[in-house]
């Protein structure tokens, strides 16, 4: 297990926008973090009527770029380019809002990575509940991020 003061730095989510909070397990291929603060009034995505679940699709890519940060690290490599976020497919939401109760579980397979980029599956699930699952795909432009 990993808490959040172990990767948050490798990452440019920062405050309230790094969703995370720790990362139960990980692997060459795969990562399982979680996250609790979904309910809290102050949550950057959230409205008036809650959280919308097309907002899990930020988890999910959030939980990619720990998961590549993770593998550069491993790897040797301290400084991990900044990666974009350029598709969603597939997306499917079984909700429309995310009940407050409950740890959200976050879950990414990559199915490819290299420097120019990586594709990942990614599913949230809260209490055992399939909430969304889609896929994503990023690349790491050359040169400063727009």
């Amino acid at each position: 297990m990993l808490p959040k003061s172990d990767w948050a730095h490798l990452i440019p989510h920062a405050g309230g926008m790094c969703l995370l909070d720790t990362v139960l397990d990980w692997d060459a291929a795969t990562i399982h973090a979680t996250s609790q603060g979904h309910a809290r009034a102050d949550h950057p995505l959230r409205g008036p009527a809650g959280l919308h679940a097309v907002h899990l699709a930020e988890y999910g890519a959030q939980a990619m770029a720990v998961h590549g940060a993770l593998r550069a690290r491993a790897q040797g490599v301290e400084t991990v380019r900044p990666g974009m976020l350029v598709s969603l497919r597939e997306v499917r939401l079984a909700v429309e809002y995310v009940s407050a109760d409950g740890r959200l579980d976050v879950q990414a397979q990559c199915l490819y990575a290299d420097d120019a980029g990586a594709q990942y599956t990614f599913r949230v699930e809260q209490g055992g509940q399939l909430l969304a699952s889609g896929r994503a795909a990023v690349i790491h432009p050359e040169g400063p991020m727009p």
